[in-house]
């Protein structure tokens, strides 16, 4: 694709996106969705996916008949949870802050068993899995702000699960690069299992 077929894309989605928008609300505010949480839950906000609108979880194969849709508000309105871990990135600790990723299931009302476990999508298709179990040991956040700033999009954010690995004797014993294979972040959609 060359500059100019880009930048026509790139301007056309935008229009499309902001008319769309206009026409209907993402959350009940208005404000854009930031996470989506389908499967196994016990309430939904939202509607089955739309193929037409959902594009990106349309491509990465996710597939719901109801789903909860959370935007930034409705995220840092629940009790929030500081971090301090090390980061592979420049090996430095970091404060990080949000709601624990059990409290945000618990707000979609699914059933958290001790054999549940949850997929964590990234908006570049990275998607591990996880147990609960391992949610509730390591107390996986998900991560709105780092250091008191709101996490971007095009840096970590705007949501990151993570875990304080420097506190876990299993996890800080690897490899800093390898702590956080289970960390998506740009996470958008998690469905519980």
């Amino acid at each position: 694709m060359n500059k100019r077929e880009f930048l026509g894309t790139t301007a056309l989605g935008l229009v499309c996106a902001s008319s769309l928008a206009q026409a209907k609300p993402a959350t009940a505010g208005g404000a854009p969705v930031l996470l989506t949480v389908s499967g196994a839950i016990g309430r939904g906000n939202r509607g089955p996916l739309d193929p037409a609108l959902d594009q990106m979880m349309k491509k990465q194969g996710v597939k719901f008949d109801r789903a909860h849709a959370f935007d930034f508000a409705s995220l840092t309105a629940l009790p929030s949870v500081s971090i301090k871990p090390t980061l592979e990135y420049d090996a430095k600790q970091h404060s990080l802050r949000g709601p624990l990723l059990t409290d945000v299931l618990e707000a979609t009302g699914a059933p958290l068993r001790g054999d549940s476990r949850v997929i964590l999508r990234a908006i570049d298709g990275y998607a591990p899995a996880i147990g609960i179990a391992d949610a509730r040991k390591y107390r996986f956040i998900l991560a709105t702000h780092i250091d008191g700033r709101a996490i971007p999009l095009g840096g970590l954010g705007p949501l990151w699960a993570v875990f304080d690995a420097d506190r876990f004797g299993d996890m800080a014993a690897k490899a800093l690069n390898e702590r956080f294979a289970s960390c998506p972040w740009g996470l958008y959609h998690i469905e519980v299992q």
